[in-house]
């Protein structure tokens, strides 16, 4: 080994599609919902331990790319992910991720992942951890609009965790639909059923959740729609100027947030006045507010994604993988026998190539 290189420093554990596959192929998808869904609701009991902030993000006109930090005294994490609802024309996907957890003692990072794949498990874990407290106990049946990327995942989450056994599907495009019917036909006990339009779809469910794409004010559930007793788990709004819900529902719900100051810029609560009330998710998960107060309340989750969401799903996959021996070990720092020298690995490198 060369002087002045040290291999024997922590290296960082890189979890490529392939690995997350892997393991998630293992664990299986609702396990993998299962076990994340743990680690946030263990999170979010303990929201006050977190330093926190809204995500950063750069708009363009055809997409956005932000950054979601969050950190406790023991760990720091950060989700990179954009959104470009045109990608398709470019065979990309509208959203993707990548994510890092790291250590705060030392600031070194110790896991690097990828997170396409993990965000649509860490949504479906957000959106059960809040129908579990506002969704009322008999629901059954679920409208599922929009049936892309993320919809197979939330669907097995509602099926498997809260015993949704009927959903309604409706996609502007028929074959996201089909794809979706061919990807969950196998399910025992899962009945899907597609329709022609967003109000056929809805007519008569217990919970309704919107998973669109388009980068608009967008007006995907109407007021004429809504139902007493029914909860909207809204999920496709993520930042300013796209929503999914006509503006006359909000006001008409209980209405739960994962951080409000980060939902009232990109959230169905932006049209809404700044003292709008609404009440954060980890408040309900320790006592502090009720969750559903009636039967015949219509709740909604307007979720944006929050990035301790994120930091709970990289806590989950990086034990997993570390039991598992899934992924492998990077050099993504450099390691110095004399960590003041950090010129000396060029001169390494340069005796190396000799």
């Amino acid at each position: 080994m060369p002087a002045g290189y040290n291999r024997a420093m922590p290296a960082t554990r890189f979890l490529s599609v392939s690995d997350m596959r892997a393991l998630l192929t293992e664990v299986g998808v609702t396990g993998a919902i299962r076990g994340t869904l743990a680690q946030m609701e263990a999170d979010f009991r303990r929201w006050n331990d977190f330093e926190k902030c809204p995500r950063t993000a750069n708009h363009s006109s055809v997409g956005v790319i932000e950054l979601m930090p969050v950190s406790d005294k023991e760990e720091f994490s950060f989700k990179y992910v954009n959104g470009h609802p045109t990608n398709f024309q470019f065979d990309l996907m509208t959203v993707m991720a990548f994510g890092v957890l790291a250590k705060m003692e030392t600031g070194f990072p110790v896991l690097l992942s990828e997170m396409t794949l993990l965000t649509a498990v860490r949504t479906a874990a957000a959106s059960v951890m809040a129908a579990k407290v506002l969704a009322r106990k008999d629901s059954r049946t679920m409208a599922m609009i929009g049936n892309g990327a993320q919809a197979e995942f939330q669907i097995l989450a509602f099926h498997d965790l809260l015993g949704i056994n009927r959903v309604h599907l409706f996609d502007t495009d028929p074959d996201a639909t089909k794809k979706l019917q061919a990807n969950l036909a196998g399910v025992e006990g899962l009945e899907l059923i597609a329709y022609g339009s967003t109000a056929e779809a809805v007519r008569g469910v217990d919970i309704i959740t919107t998973c669109t794409a388009d980068k608009t004010l967008a007006t995907i559930l109407t007021q004429d729609m809504i139902e007493p007793g029914m909860h909207l788990n809204a999920i496709g709004g993520d930042c300013p100027g796209k929503t999914e819900l006509e503006t006359a529902i909000v006001p008409q719900c209980r209405v739960v947030v994962e951080f409000a100051p980060q939902s009232r810029v990109e959230g169905e609560i932006q049209h809404m006045p700044a003292d709008f009330p609404v009440i954060e998710l980890w408040e309900i998960l320790t006592g502090k507010s009720p969750g559903r107060t009636s039967e015949t309340e219509v709740t909604l989750f307007d979720s944006v994604g929050f990035a301790l969401e994120d930091f709970s799903a990289l806590k989950y996959v990086y034990a997993e993988a570390i039991q598992r021996g899934i992924g492998s070990e990077i050099e993504l720092m450099p390691t110095l026998s004399n960590v003041k020298d950090l010129f000396g690995l060029l001169q390494v490198a340069s005796s190396t190539k000799r």
